[in-house]
């Protein structure tokens, strides 16, 4: 091992054990997440062997937090959070309270100050959005009710993390000693007041500023046809505004990436701006968690069994008895009440980044740290078992007892524990999977030709807007054996692949083949290696961008003079 090249060596091993522990924990159907933290164990100073640069790992993971904090402002959505915004907001802020009052009575039984306490419970309050909303997706309630709720629970939770993060810092010097003497209200305003100033300042500046100037940069390089300075541009201004935030205003990292997001999502190229970022923004995450991962000793599964269980009970039991009870309080279905319950019974990435921000300020002992780690590796490895419960409870409620008076009782109205997918009626019909670029390009000149047309697409922002202009959409990846069923590709006239993932497409492929083999199949690809890898899955044409350009241009150069 090269000592020398810590950076190297820190990223490598950092990124190769994430990937074999990350892929591990997807083959036994656990949240990658969980093969993340281990992978820091690993290479952390609490085991034995190769032991990672901390230091650099921990800056890593803050350029991690900066591009996380940027895809929630990119994805922000204030018309989902306001459709239900009578439960979401006072379900939120009481079951964050809930949660903050039992983390605070568990750290006064372990001796802790008010302050630990308080960092402790906040942070046990906040559930993991990676977690939540895959546990959604693959369950398609995303688009129902009770997912919409959930969603918008999340987003005040969010919301309620950036405001923790930024408050903080300001507030740590009354926390740590005016508590215990009781601190006079102007020791407690100054600091509240100069933060909120400062926040205010950079809040106009992004308003006034940012809100113009950044979708300009944005539209400016789009035209300019190169995809690396696009690329480039986004995560300039995700980490300009970020840095700028922190040096210019004194205000965190984290917001001053989390306005970026909010204010190119403003713009129209947003959605590809998310998918240019999406894999340098996963990347970093790992490196996130990793680092997160590196600071735990798991001795504490030994030495403290009790406060670890009781921390664990705190997020799984406290947390979701709290959601139950204020969702039936408002007037929601038993159903949704347990739905919302098992969906917030973890915590995850936001919960790391306030234990972090509260050991940095001395706010919170590392001991509260472990536990709070510990407590997010458990209930995330728990919380399929949550949903797998409550699968068997909605499947066992579906079925009424028999009973002597069964025909004249109206069934009580069940709500699936997977939202069905409902198959399309459609026949003759053209299938296009994906509506990015292509994919759209090809619905508003295609005309008639393509009628009728069926669009299967999981962006949940472009399922909206084809269904306001009258299309004919299954939301769901098409490689989903069950997605391309409800499709009905064996009435199907042809099924054309527009997805840029040439992985993803193979799949989509080669389930449509075992479905109807003779299918006409068109697909993209960006190489000849793709080229080659989507006809070996069944593909009947494969189009590539760059030979069709050429063709094109060979078509408008003008025959040699005679």
């Amino acid at each position: 091992m090269h000592h020398h090249m810590p950076l190297i060596s820190t990223l490598v091993l950092g990124l190769v054990v994430a990937f074999a522990l990350g892929a591990l924990a997807q083959r036994l159907r656990i949240s990658p997440l969980v093969g993340y933290l281990l992978a820091g164990v690993v290479i952390g100073p609490a085991t034995p062997g190769f032991v990672a640069d901390i230091g650099l790992a921990n800056q890593l993971a803050e350029i991690g937090v900066i591009l996380l904090m940027f895809g929630v402002g990119l994805h922000f959505s204030l018309k989902d959070l306001l459709s239900v915004r009578a439960i979401a907001v006072p379900g939120a802020v009481a079951q964050i309270t809930v949660a903050t009052l039992l983390g605070m009575g568990l750290a006064a039984a372990m001796g802790w100050n008010i302050a630990a306490g308080l960092v402790f419970g906040f942070a046990l309050s906040v559930a993991s959005t990676v977690v939540l909303l895959r546990a959604l997706q693959e369950r398609r309630l995303v688009e129902t009710e009770r997912g919409r709720i959930a969603v918008g629970w999340l987003i005040v939770e969010d919301l309620a993390t950036v405001i923790a993060l930024v408050m903080l810092p300001a507030l740590a010097p009354v926390l740590k000693g005016g508590l215990q003497s009781g601190p006079d209200l102007a020791s407690l305003l100054m600091p509240i007041g100069l933060t909120i100033a400062k926040v205010v300042a950079f809040l106009v500046v992004m308003l006034l500023i940012g809100r113009r100037v950044i979708p300009w940069i944005l539209h400016y390089i789009a035209h300019t046809g190169s995809r690396e300075l696009f690329r480039l541009s986004v995560l300039a201004i995700a980490l300009g505004c970020a840095f700028a935030a922190a040096t210019l205003f004194d205000v965190s990292f984290a917001l001053g990436a989390f306005f970026a997001g909010m204010m190119m999502a403003e713009s129209e190229l947003s959605q590809r701006a998310a998918q240019e970022t999406l894999p340098l923004r996963d990347a970093f995450a790992v490196l996130f968690f990793v680092s997160v991962g590196m600071l735990f000793d798991p001795m504490i599964l030994v030495t403290q069994p009790l406060p670890v269980l009781a921390t664990v009970l705190i997020i799984m039991i406290g947390k979701s008895f709290a959601s139950f009870a204020i969702v039936r309080l408002f007037k929601y279905s038993t159903n949704t009440a347990v739905t919302i319950s098992a969906s917030l019974a973890q915590i995850g990435e936001f919960s790391f980044i306030l234990a972090g921000l509260g050991v940095s300020l001395g706010l919170l002992p590392e001991e509260g740290r472990a536990l709070i780690l510990a407590g997010a590796i458990l209930s995330i490895l728990l919380n399929p078992m949550c949903f797998a419960a409550l699968d068997w409870w909605l499947a066992r409620k579906a079925v009424p007892a028999p009973s002597a008076d069964a025909a004249q009782a109206e069934p009580e109205p069940v709500e699936p524990a997977r939202e069905p997918l409902p198959a399309t009626k459609l026949a003759g019909h053209v299938v296009l999977v994906g509506c990015g670029r292509v994919g759209r390009y090809f619905i508003l000149n295609a005309g008639d030709r393509a009628a009728p047309l069926l669009v299967v697409e999981e962006n949940v922002d472009i399922v909206e807007r084809l269904r306001q202009e009258g299309r004919e959409v299954i939301v769901g990846n098409a490689a989903a054996k069950e997605v391309l069923e409800a499709c009905n590709l064996a009435e199907a006239r042809c099924l054309l692949v527009a997805v840029p993932n040439a992985f993803e497409g193979g799949q989509v492929i080669a389930q449509a083949r075992i479905i109807k083999p003779g299918l006409p199949i068109m697909a993209r690809a960006h190489s000849e290696e793709e080229v080659e890898y989507l006809r070996k899955h069944g593909a009947t044409s494969v189009i590539m961008g760059e030979h069709e350009i050429a063709r094109a241009m060979i078509d408008l150069v003008p025959q040699p003079a005679t």
